[in-house]
């Protein structure tokens, strides 16, 4: 706190530990603005590292170098830096309407300009007119541009003015006046497109109500949400949005959890249901122990997530970085080149060349190709946070687009992880419900997972389980017990044999539960068996739907990892249609698998409960946790979160990822392409420069666009319930 204090009034801390600061920067909308930053403050002493988030105008500053001094260093280039947890200031109007005011006056002078050109004014009347519409389209380009080269950039703004100044020396003032005002209305445009993209990320911190209703010494009391402390106990009233991570207490309500998880369908609460800060209680009032401090809640571990993802670079991302520190020197080299090496060879004259090396000073700026990838990848980031899914990354979000291979584990991933009745199978006249009935009763008050399954289905057949009476565990067998005076038994086949009661109809269920992969268990009196119950580990019922999907989606190769026996994860795998079974697998042998595909070429997704398959979720290109909503460790580990436990978001996750990157590429080959169509079309003469200047901008609001078509990317739920609502 100390080092803090001392920065907010200008003092350099020399030798104590390097603080990080942040700023947000207003004007920081293209990589140019970036390079001017980061070359004035990287030379300056106590600085020791630079972060920087294009996306939110956001610039991180490591070192021991005051905050006074690092606002003082941006406002020499002509931008204004404000801390982040500063409070905004109201904007002044040249701040909000200064831009918009000199365009409209440079397209007013401009157009009356060709009225004049038209009625065939004399130049004296003519230039003026057409000089103060270059003026007025510059009002905020050119000192930018100039205090950019003063720090060794040479960004879009100086290079337009240069080539509009350079227009006007050689008598085109029409050529630069157009150039001034299409570059101003572009960089108006860009800003509004660039800012649908931040605001998309803006929904998700908005999601969570600044302040909660708390229960305290009998009261209640609206308080801010960082002044809640866990176990407190806050008011959820219908229609409000829950404000923290909590346990309910009392009420029942349906909670819409869209949100967090993605789930389009309200999920039931009551006593003992968890519930997530940024949900909505639909009809009834829930009393909620809080569980965690606001900046713990899922919600808070979601956007914290995707602001550290923006600041994640893809490879596409690095590479395109790379390119465009050496794509603008070599142009304006080139530009150099052109204005000198004809003329002096004698070819064509120097008005001719000066004139095409100004157009291709309007070409040598890359925003089109600098902004082509961080807007496809915070639109995608933010279409799969907006439908449950968390994708840690752009170099994530790649991966997952070029997977070709994804592995599951079975427990908890394509089943339930908990077993659930198949079957009752009465034998020699008795009734299912009699049966079923009988061994609810012999399991009442078992915490084991197969006694709870029995009970389960018990109460779900609406039947009334009898008191029991001398009851007896058999370890590793089975159990006894009287039931209306009758001694019975339930448990193993192994049980069965011991006391001799096993029968043809009895060895033949016991065979057919084991070659299902089911267990079995035996129900029978002193006379002989009475029935059998088959129970398995419930498959989830969206996993065959799923795993056509991913197949139709073009995944080529799908297979299950499992620590379980070969049956049943053979009955699994022919259950949801996965045809490639490895089984009995340890930890270590589930990685192995992983390392054995990847080196075969495969691109490797491995998809599990985000805990035991930690190791192997770590090995695979991409790994994919389930059911991570409120999940921390599965949060932490993998590279992908499903918020719900729900496996038909799994398609989505790989079909946004595929869809991002294909928007990524298109951008980057259209970016260039238009770069490299008009750098000749420069050099032969055809492009003018109001032309280069609308491709050029063009090209950057056409990326914009098509990056953003990946933030209107829905889940296949989410639209059919939208397109239900718009039909009702």
């Amino acid at each position: 706190m100390a080092d803090r204090d001392k920065a907010d009034v200008g003092y350099r801390v020399e030798d104590g530990p390097a603080r990080s600061t942040a700023f947000i920067i207003g004007e920081m909308d293209c990589a140019d603005e970036i390079r001017q930053i980061e070359s004035k403050l990287a030379r300056l002493p106590g600085v020791s590292r630079l972060q920087f988030d294009l996306m939110r105008r956001r610039l991180t500053v490591e070192g021991s170098i005051s905050t006074a001094e690092v606002q003082r260093a941006i406002k020499e280039i002509g931008m204004q830096a404000r801390r982040e947890d500063e409070q905004v200031k109201p904007l002044t109007f040249r701040e909000k309407h200064g831009r918009l005011t000199v365009t409209i006056i440079s397209g007013a002078l401009l157009v009356l300009g060709g009225v004049l050109i038209i009625f065939s004014a004399p130049r004296y009347l003519l230039l003026p007119v057409l000089a103060a519409s270059a003026i007025s389209g510059g009002w905020f380009i050119a000192p930018r541009g100039f205090r950019a080269a003063r720090s060794g950039v040479l960004d879009m703004n100086f290079l337009m003015t240069i080539a509009a100044i350079g227009a006007g020396a050689i008598g085109e003032w029409g050529e630069g006046a157009s150039a001034m005002f299409l570059f101003s209305v572009a960089q108006m445009l860009e800003v509004y497109s660039m800012d649908r993209a931040r605001n998309a990320i803006k929904a998700l911190m908005d999601l969570s109500p600044p302040e909660a209703t708390v229960k305290r010494d009998g009261e209640e009391m609206s308080v801010p949400v960082d002044q809640v402390a866990v176990d407190e106990t806050i008011i959820v009233k219908p229609g409000q949005r829950i404000p923290l991570d909590g346990a309910v207490v009392a009420g029942r309500s349906a909670v819409n959890q869209a949100p967090i998880t993605g789930e389009s369908i309200p999920v039931d609460k009551e006593p003992g249901s968890e519930v997530f800060a940024g949900s909505i209680n639909a009809h009834g009032m829930l009393e909620v122990r809080v569980t965690k401090h606001v900046e713990d809640t899922t919600l808070a571990r979601i956007i914290h997530a995707v602001e550290e993802a923006q600041a994640t670079r893809a490879p596409s991302q690095s590479f395109v970085d790379r390119f465009s520190r050496i794509y603008t020197p070599a142009v304006v080299t080139a530009a150099v080149l052109v204005f000198f090496v004809p003329p002096l060879v004698g070819f064509g004259t120097w008005g001719t060349w000066f004139y095409r090396a100004l157009t291709m000073l309007v070409i040598a700026c890359p925003c089109a190709l600098v902004i082509s990838t961080p807007v496809s990848i915070v639109s995608g980031l933010a279409a799969a946070a907006r439908a449950g899914v968390l994708i840690k990354g752009g170099i994530h979000l790649e991966n997952a687009g070029a997977v070709t291979t994804i592995a599951f584990d079975k427990t908890g991933t394509l089943t339930r992880g908990r077993p659930a009745v198949v079957d009752v199978i009465p034998f020699d006249g008795v009734n299912q419900e009699e049966v079923l009935c009988l061994a609810a009763a012999l399991e009442q008050g078992s915490e084991h997972p197969l006694a709870q399954a029995v009970l389960v289905a018990a109460r779900n057949r609406g039947l009334s389980i009898p008191s029991i009476s001398e009851f007896e565990a058999l370890t590793g067998r089975g159990i006894r017990a009287r039931v209306n005076g009758r001694r019975l038994y339930l448990g193993s086949d192994r049980l069965c044999h011991d006391i001799g009661l096993c029968t043809p109809d009895a060895r033949s269920s016991l065979r057919f539960a084991e070659s299902q992969g089911q267990t079995a268990m035996l129900l029978f009196s002193e006379f002989g068996p009475l029935g059998a119950i088959t129970l398995a580990d419930e498959v989830r019922s969206e996993a065959s739907g799923a795993i056509r999907s991913l197949r139709h989606g073009g995944v080529r190769h799908l297979l299950m990892l499992t620590g379980d026996n070969f049956g049943t994860a053979k009955a699994v795998a022919k259950r949801v249609g996965i045809d490639d079974v490895r089984a009995g697998l340890m930890p270590d042998e589930k990685v192995a698998v992983v390392r054995e595909l990847e080196a075969s070429g495969q691109r490797v997704a491995l998809v599990g409960d985000g805990v035991n398959d930690a190791p192997a979720l770590a090995a695979a290109t991409v790994g994919i946790a389930m059911g991570a909503a409120g999940t921390d460790v599965a949060l932490e580990t993998a590279d992908i979160a499903l918020m719900a436990d729900d496996l038909s978001h799994l398609p989505f996750a790989i079909s946004i990822s595929r869809k991002t990157s294909g928007i990524i590429k298109q951008n980057i080959v259209f970016s260039i392409a238009v770069k490299a169509v008009f750098i000749v079309l420069a050099l032969i003469g055809w492009a003018t420069l109001w032309m280069a200047v609308a491709a050029d901008m063009g090209a950057s609001l056409a990326v914009i666009a098509n990056g953003l078509r990946a933030l209107r990317t829905r889940h296949a739920t989410d639209s059919a319930q939208a397109s239900k609502r718009s039909r009702t």
